[in-house]
């Protein structure tokens, strides 16, 4: 599909256009029809149509959620076949064929429940599919924000074609009498109709759709034009000659700019032009659209009851990053309960659906409930008749569908009654499926507070017991002796207790050395092997400081890596060589028997692609060409061969002269010296190299006079040497014959007591760091070791085995080198012997060691798992909401979430609770509570959320199934912030020396209504507003409701003094609600539900104002609307 936004006017133009012509598709209801689709655009809707031109069904757009292209046909099939649809199973289609089919189906979701209902459709082809996804997507994006008057002339246009059977685009008057009950208007006796037909102009009793328009624009005003007697008295007031009709007076551009700026206090009046923009929107002559526009009366009623007239501040429906860099425990954190479940707890089904709507509806936490299923988990709620469905195809949904709606973090709240072998499955289940967005690591092992949403974007956490050890805990409960508790936490402590300790406690007693001798131990700086006295004891490898000799500073099987013919390792090992070698020859008068040697992957090197062979008996390497001739060294049977002729394979030279090696320094004068070389130049190079005794010397201004500076913790220091009666002094305390001694000398001994002189820092050495990523050297590769380790005070690092992998393979121009992987740094320990055979026997050694440590680890988990029923799979994916099962909030771990019912929550007025109610606000600052319904509300019913919230509780939890007043504040909460499903919590909970805001009151008065919904008959409304939260006072103080109007759903008017304003004082604004609720009464006289519409106070708007009102599940009812005043007051 492409993106809508990727597409230009004109292309987005066309994609509609060929949506309105129709298209033939396959489309699956109750059975599988051919028949066309189309979108009817001056209505807004999508008809499916026979082949007979008989509409069989309608479809409103703004009713579209979702359209859904499949991943594969089989989904698509299970689906459908799930819906009820009589759907044709083909089994002999091609993984081939059903991929193509796959990209050819879409379904599209709709509804304003929350189950919402679907229809799907199979295209001819891949592009029809693509430009009906596209298109709908467009249109569905695209409605939410039509302007009022066009929406009118969409829901008129659609009233009309509802009735008009002949489609000759006229209504008839038994048309109209018909269709006014269903726009819930009761006509009045005698001639009312043909005096409107008369008034519209119509001679026929037939209205085109013109003349039908302004029949309702009359029929809208005629009881609503007593509203205008408000603006003409009081501040701001405009005089209105005439309101007999909605078109015989008008407001000017002066009026109506006072209006907003003085009686709405609109932000926008400030700018003439915006205003000017404003009325244009209402103005349907275009003849009056000028640089000083006018609005007829009947526009402006129309401008009060639009949603470009609300209530609701928009700026409040604004995400604001700046925000969410806060943690995680200072935001309500928009959550649900039951999520799988679309009805009760006991015999519901359980969807997948629900939770594609909970996601999309911004839910930040959904539950799952696992349970053991026949061959991998399911989720249901257990021990009920609820359906089952499977818990990797719940995973694979909330994969899809997690970050379309908000980018910041969800998280899995799973209820575990799996088994360990299930559970495991899980884990695998989630890595797999979530991969990169499965939040495995700490951001920051080292806070001590949760992360902010902005730095867990795009990320999945999971919410599950962990298994760990809390020393907080078991002081805890030993203070308050609770014996069960105890043996359990013992029973911890003799897991911790394994064999494996005791074997290490009982070698500590005896010092049991496993395996000693000399290591040469590969430095990554230096790229070379130091030997080093090694010990292996207590399952660890301990080594000494590097080994010098003082005539031999290398072996001679390693003499030939300061030779300028050795060039190492090349990429690309032949190719590489023989254009160096061709490169270097060329115009040089070069002659054969020019040679190189570098590293082979298999061996130790090449002469000409010719193999140097190499092999170690009793400690004695021997290298050579062939079996008859052997040499000590390398560097001997190059020296052999520059005097004798090479008799192999039928070659026959003498090698004459060497390619020298790029940038080559002899090791015994390694580039450390620099005639000119600043101090800051020095400070450079030497803290690019991650070593302490990273070292150089450089020459001063000053003659016969010298400065070495020398890297120690992280930081450099430099020392004076001048020369005087040809020696070299150094800061007044040592004397040396030459630089290279005093090197010599302080490469063996410590420097200072601080450091030895490790690594000579010569410019290619500095050149290399400053292009390699330094993370990997950041560690200190010598270790702090004990004083009582088997090397003593000769120890200078120490490398624990049971926590490493081990390799063993050529590497570093070794026949054989053991790496030992550190598996949590991932730092790496190389090392090699004098020969192949004592390798061997330290590979052996330390692979005992770790595949013992295994077999031990591994029974040590299994008897974990057993006694806590939770798998480690599943314990090392929970970082940041570690559910702990406490109904108390001291002594807490930032991340930690305790889950308590709706009962446990201190409710306001318990003088009892105030001392709880503390201690959780303290908790909740920190760390994170869940809130759910308690365990009787077995028909899914939901509990007041705001005594939660105001406790600072960031997961209260609702069952988002249950469209109730209590789902409805939740809704209100989180269409703050972008409706993101992170709302910051307000200063006084985060922070307890911050004050709460003033105490605010607010007037309301109801006025009037337009277009309230038609339950299939003639309405009698009323509206009752409430304030929440109830905090314990009279219900007066808290609601109010108006008179009833009989038989008006249409365009009631509630003035008079029957209906008087009435004041509500706020003591919290900044958790306060605003609920409008309209009812009507029924023929037993009891209020039964039509429309809400629920706002925070915070972001109410003061002046004539409207409010749009929503269905039971916060769903837009189509121009349906409150007038009313609003004024707030500071106390």
């Amino acid at each position: 599909m492409v993106e809508g936004s990727d597409l230009t006017e004109n292309e987005r133009r066309r994609v509609i256009e060929h949506l309105q012509t129709g298209t033939e598709m396959m489309v699956y209801q109750q059975r599988v029809e051919r028949l066309t689709v189309q979108v009817i655009r001056e209505s807004t809707q999508m008809a499916l149509i026979r082949s007979d031109d008989k509409i069989v069904r309608m479809l409103d757009i703004f009713e579209f959620k979702e359209v859904r292209q499949w991943e594969t046909f089989r989904d698509f099939q299970q689906f459908n076949e799930s819906r009820g649809s009589r759907f044709r199973r083909i089994f002999y289609q091609s993984e081939k064929e059903l991929q193509q089919d796959s990209r050819k189906c879409l379904t599209i979701f709709y509804g304003s429940e929350f189950i919402l209902k679907s229809l799907s459709l199979k295209a001819d082809s891949v592009e029809d599919a693509e430009r009906w996804l596209t298109g709908l997507e467009l249109l569905r994006q695209e409605t939410p924000a039509t302007h009022t008057p066009e929406i009118v002339e969409s829901w008129l246009r659609k009233q009309m074609y509802s009735v008009d059977q002949t489609k000759k685009n006229s209504i008839t008057l038994k048309e109209l009498k018909s269709l006014l009950p269903q726009m819930n208007f009761k006509v009045p006796g005698g001639r009312f109709l043909e005096d409107k037909f008369v008034e519209v102009g119509a001679n026929d009793y037939s209205l085109d759709f013109q003349q039908f328009s302004k029949f309702y624009n009359l029929l809208i005003f005629e009881n609503q034009k007593m509203l205008l007697e408000e603006f003409e008295k009081g501040p701001a007031a405009f005089k209105i000659s005439n309101t007999d009709s909605p078109e015989s007076s008008v407001v000017s551009l002066y009026d109506f700019h006072n209006f907003l700026l003085y009686r709405q206090k609109d932000t926008c009046a400030r700018n003439v032009n915006q205003v000017q923009e404003l009325m244009t929107i209402f103005i349907e002559d275009t003849i009056r659209k000028t640089i000083n526009p006018t609005l007829t009366v009947g526009e402006f009623l129309s401008f009060l009851f639009s949603k470009e007239n609300s209530i609701w501040d928009e700026k409040f429906s604004e995400i604001c990053p700046l925000d969410m860099n806060n943690p995680l425990s200072h935001y309500w954190i928009n959550s649900s309960h039951n999520t799988y479940l679309t009805g009760d707890q006991l015999c519901s089904d359980s969807s997948i659906e629900a939770y594609v709507r909970c996601l999309r509806l911004g839910c930040r936490c959904i539950e799952l409930d696992c349970w053991n299923g026949p061959e991998e988990p399911v989720i249901y709620h257990g021990r009920t008749m609820t359906s089952k469905i499977k818990f990797k195809d719940v995973v694979k949904a909330i994969n899809d569908h997690a970050f379309i709606t908000s980018e910041y973090p969800v998280v899995l709240s799973l209820e575990q009654h799996c088994d360990i072998k299930q559970q495991k499955m899980m884990a695998q289940i989630l890595q797999d499926i979530f991969q990169d967005k499965l939040l495995t690591e700490p951001l920051e092992p080292e806070a001590e507070d949760l992360p902010s949403p902005n730095q867990l974007k795009g990320k999945i956490i999971i919410k599950h017991q962990k298994i760990t050890e809390s020393d907080q805990t078991v002081k805890l409960e030993e203070e308050r002796g609770n014996t069960a508790v105890k043996r359990k936490l013992d029973s911890f402590k003799k897991i911790g207790n394994s064999c494996r300790e005791k074997q290490i406690r009982k070698a500590r007693e005896n010092r049991v050395v496993e395996k000693e001798g000399e290591l040469c131990i590969w430095d990554p700086i230096d790229k070379r092997f130091y030997r080093h006295d090694c010990v292996i004891s207590d399952n660890k490898l301990y080594y000494s400081e590097e080994k010098w000799k003082e005539d031999s500073p290398e072996s001679d099987s390693e003499l030939h890596l300061s030779e300028p013919w050795f060039h190492g390792f090349l990429a690309e090992g032949r190719i590489t060589a023989e254009k160096l070698l061709r490169d270097f020859c060329q115009g040089k008068n070069g002659k054969d028997g020019t040679f190189l040697v570098r590293e082979s992957e298999k061996t130790n090197g090449r002469i000409q692609h010719y193999r140097i062979f190499c092999s170690s008996q009793n400690g004695q390497w021997s290298f050579y060409l062939t079996c008859k001739q052997l040499f000590p060294s390398m560097c001997a049977l190059i020296e052999y061969y520059t005097q004798n002729l090479i008799k192999y394979d039928g070659l026959n030279l003498r090698l004459s002269g060497f390619l020298p090696r790029l940038n080559f320094v002899p090791l015994r004068h390694l580039g450390w010296f620099y005639s000119n070389l600043s101090q800051a130049e020095a400070e450079d190079y030497l803290l690019r190299i991650p070593r302490d005794g990273a070292f150089l010397i450089r020459q001063t201004e000053k003659p016969d006079t010298f400065t070495l500076s020398v890297r120690f913790d992280g930081d450099v220091e430099h020392y004076l040497i001048y020369q005087y009666n040809s020696k070299y002094v150094l800061t007044d305390a040592y004397e040396f014959g030459s630089l290279e001694d005093l090197v010599s000398c302080f490469r063996r001994e410590l420097f200072y007591g601080k450091t030895k002189l490790r690594y000579p820092v010569t410019p290619q050495l500095a050149a290399r760091f400053c292009l390699v990523d330094l993370s990997k050297y950041d560690y200190e590769q010598y270790s702090e070791v004990s004083k009582d380790n088997p090397l003593g005070d000769q120890c200078k690092g120490v490398v624990d085995i049971s926590k490493c992998t081990v390799a063993c393979k050529a590497k570093h121009a070794r026949p054989l080198v053991v790496t030992l992987l550190n598996r949590e740094s991932f730092n790496p320990t190389e090392f090699t012997c004098e020969n192949v055979e004592q390798v061997d026997e330290w590979y052996q050694a330390l692979l005992n060691i770790i595949q013992n440590e295994q077999s031990l680890e591994k029974a040590r988990i299994a008897e974990m798992e057993s006694k806590t029923k939770i798998a480690v799979q599943m314990s090392d994916m929970v970082i940041y909401c570690q559910s702990i099962k406490k109904k108390t909030f001291e002594n807490y771990n930032y991340k930690e979430v305790r889950s308590v019912p709706d009962n446990m929550v201190p409710k306001e007025g318990n003088e009892t609770a105030v001392e709880k109610s503390d201690s959780i606000l303290e908790y909740n600052r920190k760390a994170v509570t869940r809130v759910y319904p308690c365990s009787g509300r077995v028909d899914s019913s939901n509990f007041d959320p705001c005594p939660s919230w105001k406790l600072g509780c960031q997961m209260v939890a609702l069952n988002f199934q249950t469209a109730d007043k209590f789902m409805q504040l939740n809704g209100a909460l989180f269409s703050l912030n972008g409706g993101m499903g992170y709302v910051l919590k307000p200063e006084w909970i985060r922070d307890p020396a911050k004050k709460k805001p003033a105490k605010q009151s607010i007037i309301i008065r109801v006025m009037a209504a337009r277009h309230l919904p038609n339950p299939d008959h003639i309405v009698s409304p009323f509206v009752q507003v409430e304030l929440w939260p109830y905090t314990g006072g009279q219900a007066d103080d808290y609601s109010f409701k108006t008179t009833l109007f009989k038989d008006n759903g249409l365009n009631p008017v509630w003035l008079g003094p029957m209906n008087p304003p009435k004041c509500f004082k706020i003591d919290e604004p900044d958790l306060a609600f605003l609920r409008f609720v309209v009812f009507e009464e029924d023929t037993f006289s009891d209020a039964k539900f039509l429309a809400q519409a629920t706002f925070p106070v915070r972001g109410v708007r003061s002046g004539y104002r409207s409010v749009q009102l929503k269905n039971r599940c916060s769903e837009n009812l189509e121009l349906s609307s409150l007038l009313v005043h609003v004024q707030q007051l500071e106390v």
